[in-house]
């Protein structure tokens, strides 16, 4: 096999993103010819983090890696997931001492295919040099694996940018999570990295990036901070397939929308 196929999904939020995954994730890998499939977890418990049972759970779909982000620590019963899980990860840049593992390798089809978790530094919590941490891990990786798969975890445009061109010719992908909004600025890079802004988000469309929209529109005009809601309706897959070769380089890179029907019971 000269190529493999990797599927990135964008976050997954709730239990309406999970259903999706549930329900769909099997026939999807089938139409794409799926080897390798990666998805950030970090929303996928009430929206605002993750705990081992619902990791479990979307290991059992099908999922191979799950990648996370600012929210990871919400629910700290990850911890001992985390420590003992080479299948999730939490940023690499998180300080020294942070529990967990920042990237991970899996061997596929006789190919070894690293995944590293990287988080952005505007407008969010201080952590270390996401740029700095990508160039020491690149170091440790290179010779262990045939493909490097970044998930920048970003809330600004330039920073996911900036890293992207950055990456080029080193990271086999770039794709950037945590806006929760699909960008259409897929492309490969000149030395064979596949990019993307944003691979966006997989749960309900009828919301404020996933949540409830009537206490989202409340909270920016009172800023009184009621408690988000995970929405319920217009379910949708925002996910990237990624198109490696076996040296390495990014082949393709398809942006990918799926849209479903969920029961009303679902949150």
């Amino acid at each position: 096999m000269d190529t493999i196929n990797i599927l990135l999904i964008g976050d997954i939020v709730g239990r309406p993103g999970r259903t999706i995954i549930k329900d769909h994730l099997s026939e999807i890998c089938k139409e794409y010819s799926v080897h390798c499939v990666i998805a950030n977890c970090e929303n996928a418990a009430g929206g605002m983090s993750i705990t081992p049972e619902i990791a479990q759970e979307l290991f059992s779909y099908g999922i191979h890696i799950l990648t996370t982000g600012n929210h990871i620590f919400n629910n700290r019963t990850i911890i001992k997931l985390l420590e003992s899980h080479s299948s999730i990860l939490r940023p690499a840049n998180f300080p020294s001492g942070v529990p967990g593992k920042g990237f991970t390798i899996v061997r596929i089809n006789n190919l070894n295919i690293a995944i590293v978790s990287l988080i952005g530094r505007i407008n969010m919590e201080p952590v270390d040099c996401p740029f700095i941490t990508f160039n020491t891990l690149y170091d440790e990786i290179r010779s262990k694996a045939n493909i490097i798969i970044v998930d920048f975890h970003a809330e600004a445009t330039s920073e996911k940018k900036a890293f992207g061109w950055f990456a080029d010719g080193r990271a086999s992908a770039v794709c950037g999570t945590h806006t929760h909004v699909q960008t259409a600025d897929e492309t490969i890079l000149p030395q064979g990295t596949a990019y993307i802004t944003d691979v966006g988000m997989t749960g309900p469309f009828d919301s404020v990036i996933g949540m409830d929209k009537e206490s989202s529109i409340h909270n920016f005009i009172y800023h009184t901070r009621i408690k988000f809601k995970v929405a319920q309706n217009d379910p949708k897959l925002n996910a990237v397939l990624v198109v490696c070769n076996r040296q390495g380089k990014a082949v393709s890179i398809t942006r990918i929308v799926k849209s479903y029907e969920l029961s009303p019971s679902n949150s």
